[in-house]
């Protein structure tokens, strides 16, 4: 145990080794520099924030792998660019769909994986533990969330003009913010329907060492 009473999260070690590899052969051969710095940079804040916090408010090895998977999630489409994923091509091709909806998958997950870490520090740290309220303020702050990213990706649209519309992904659809916003929302009600049970059991688990 460490002064704050917490072991070193050895899961953290472990999605370092999935993660970091993979995010370094990424930039090999990446269809546009702009693009993978700008996708790679989310994932990059979180895991500084994971290690800077790891100490005094470890988070629970579910929430942990779920981090890491929305990382190669980012990572890939840094690669690729969103609207080049092979994966969403196979898709589209799969089920005559109009598009390539690998970015529809990137802000599904957007709600989903933020939605066990919003819930996570509520229980843990807030008065809201438990029932409707939150549920409610889950799902709000995660749609908060994806409204500040659609924000960014505005911002970068202005700033980077033409250069940007490989991060932006929206392929045409003038609906896209939209979408996005929505499926961030269903990706967050999803997480909690269905990791709900699992994820406190994980909590307590953390708490009683």
């Amino acid at each position: 145990m460490t002064k704050s009473g917490y072991e070193w999260p050895r899961t953290l070690f472990w999605i370092t080794l999935v993660v970091a590899p993979t995010l370094a052969l990424s930039r090999i051969g990446a269809y546009d520099r702009l693009t993978w710095y700008l996708e790679i940079f989310p994932a990059a804040i979180a895991f500084l924030v994971l290690y800077a916090t790891a100490r005094r408010y470890p988070l629970t090895t579910l929430l942990y792998w779920l981090i890491a998977f929305h990382c190669l999630i980012l990572i890939l489409g840094a690669h690729y660019t969103y609207a080049r994923v092979p994966l969403g091509f196979w898709f589209r091709d799969l089920f005559d769909l109009s598009r390539n909806n690998y970015d529809r998958l990137g802000h599904l997950a957007q709600g989903f994986i933020p939605a066990i870490a919003v819930r996570e520090i509520f229980i843990r740290s807030s008065p809201v533990k438990s029932g409707p309220w939150l549920i409610f303020m889950t799902v709000a702050t995660c749609l908060a969330i994806s409204a500040c990213y659609e924000f960014l990706e505005w911002w970068v649209a202005i700033a980077a003009g033409v250069a940007a519309e490989d991060f932006l992904a929206t392929q045409g659809d003038v609906w896209d913010t939209q979408w996005d916003m929505f499926l961030a929302t269903c990706g967050a009600i999803a997480a909690i329907a269905i990791l709900s049970r699992v994820h406190d059991r994980a909590i307590a688990k953390l708490v009683a060492r």
